[in-house]
């Protein structure tokens, strides 16, 4: 399974919604500070590009050394319609500091300097440290996911359903004429994670790992023709 600094990295690199929050900053009559653009320097930092007129821009720029502390919420929520479709939350914190000349003009890159981290998702909630974020790496699918599932679940979905043949009695339910709907919910190098959602609504996750680690699309769609061959023997 992917680590807990594995899973924040991936989710810093990734599209999910991220909002910098900066304690004391008045924002009553300012937009939520959402960067464009976001990336994690060699050091672990954190690089964040905001319109060079935004408020924390400014506030960066008139604070002095490190005293300006900020964190960066990301939110993950799945990309496909599912029951709980929030996957998890992430929190880095640190100190901000302007770093000119990475941006193009009118924009400004914010250095996050790490602090400390968590994630809260679906394998669970821990702290990371600056050390093990540093030299962890994200996901290599963490670009394709979104469109992976989205094809998944609306091209294969009779072939998701299949997995159910790999449950055994879990999916034997009293009351239940036909199988759940099998939607995947999240996807990485270690395996597919499948939502199952019964008819009267309830709904539970099964994990099916991959027989070693992927690396690319490639390996994802012989890993998945190999899943999908399990489920149909």
């Amino acid at each position: 399974m992917p680590s807990a600094a594995e899973r924040t990295r991936t989710l810093v690199q990734s599209t999910c919604s991220a909002l910098l929050v900066v304690p004391g900053l008045d924002l009553t009559r300012a937009d939520p500070l959402f960067p464009d653009s976001r990336r994690v320097g060699p050091d672990g930092d954190l690089f964040l590009e905001f319109p060079a007129d935004s408020p924390a821009v400014r506030a960066a720029t008139h604070a002095q050394g490190d005293e300006l502390t900020a964190v960066l919420e990301i939110t993950d929520v799945a990309p496909v319609s599912v029951p709980h479709r929030i996957r998890g939350r992430a929190w880095v914190s640190g100190w901000i500091t302007c770093v000119p000349g990475l941006a193009e003009p009118g924009r400004m890159m914010l250095r996050l300097e790490f602090g400390e981290a968590y994630v809260d998702d679906l394998w669970g909630a821990e702290d990371i440290g600056a050390e093990d974020f540093r030299d962890a790496a994200p996901d290599p699918l963490v670009r394709h996911e979104a469109e992976l599932l989205q094809h998944l679940h609306s091209a294969h979905d009779e072939r998701m359903r299949t997995l159910c043949g790999l449950l055994g009695e879990r999916t034997a339910r009293a009351g239940s004429s036909r199988r759940p709907r099998a939607v995947p919910v999240a996807l990485d190098r270690f395996g597919l994670r499948v939502r199952f959602v019964e008819d009267q609504g309830s709904c539970f996750d099964a994990r099916f790992e991959f027989p070693e680690p992927v690396r690319d699309v490639t390996e994802l769609r012989r890993a998945m023709h190999t899943l999908f061959e399990a489920a149909a023997s």
